[in-house]
């Protein structure tokens, strides 16, 4: 319990002095926005460590140019984990997060849309106007909510619309940090957590195709890393 609210005090804590400290670049370089913004992401990868002993690895090989990141979403560490791996993420999140105090400005500013996750709100033709010609990686996650180890919820096909839309190849990114960052707060460690990179998926047949393989090569990635987690845990 007193690491915890340890560890959470001193996450909003950095939070809010390095977004009141920062936020004059905002009003000037999106690249000094994203430089700022990836030093509170290690910031919160230290304390974790200290804390629990979490250590953060990055496999694959992470992409540079203009694609479309379809990650599976376990919690906010996967979030800081691409943020910080990738030259010029630009996030799809739901509405409310822009609103939140800092975190709010600083999406806006690099990039992020956000979106009415509701059926029927048009998220799909936003997402279509926003990132048609955005450069830098769009980073979709395509169940739309975070989805614990072990759960599961249905991807939607919005992701492999834009892809199909934009001529843009697709990596699918799993991850392992569900174990370690749990819905709630609830913290635990030691060990690694992992987002991986696969390999470019460029579109193959149909939007149901791609999408079909989007699922397929995400989950398999999740559940391998899960395993790994699982075995050492016994």
């Amino acid at each position: 319990m007193m690491r915890a609210v340890a560890f959470h005090g001193l996450v909003y804590a950095t939070m809010g002095v390095m977004g009141i400290v920062g936020a004059p670049f905002v009003l000037w370089r999106e690249a000094w926005t994203r430089a700022w913004q990836k030093r509170f992401c290690r910031a919160v990868f230290w304390f974790l460590n200290r804390l629990y002993g979490v250590t953060i690895e990055v496999r694959g090989a992470v992409p540079t140019g203009d694609v479309i990141i379809a990650a599976k979403h376990q919690s906010m560490l996967d979030v800081l984990i691409l943020y910080n791996a990738l030259p010029r993420a630009r996030f799809v999140m739901k509405r409310s997060l822009l609103w939140m105090p800092a975190f709010g400005l600083y999406a806006w500013r690099t990039g992020a849309v956000s979106i009415d996750r509701r059926p029927g709100s048009g998220a799909t033709e936003k997402m279509l106007e926003a990132f048609t010609d955005a450069p830098g990686q769009i980073v979709v996650y395509p169940q739309g909510t975070r989805v614990a180890p072990g759960a599961s919820a249905p991807y939607r096909r919005g992701v492999a619309r834009l892809a199909k839309a934009t001529g843009r190849g697709v990596i699918p990114v799993g991850t392992n940090s569900g174990f370690f960052w749990r819905r709630g707060g609830t913290m635990t460690g030691p060990g690694t957590a992992v987002i991986a990179f696969g390999d470019p998926l460029n579109g193959p047949g149909t939007r149901g195709d791609l999408m079909a393989e989007i699922e397929r090569c995400v989950e398999a990635c999740s559940d391998a890393l899960a395993h790994q987690i699982i075995s050492k845990r016994g």
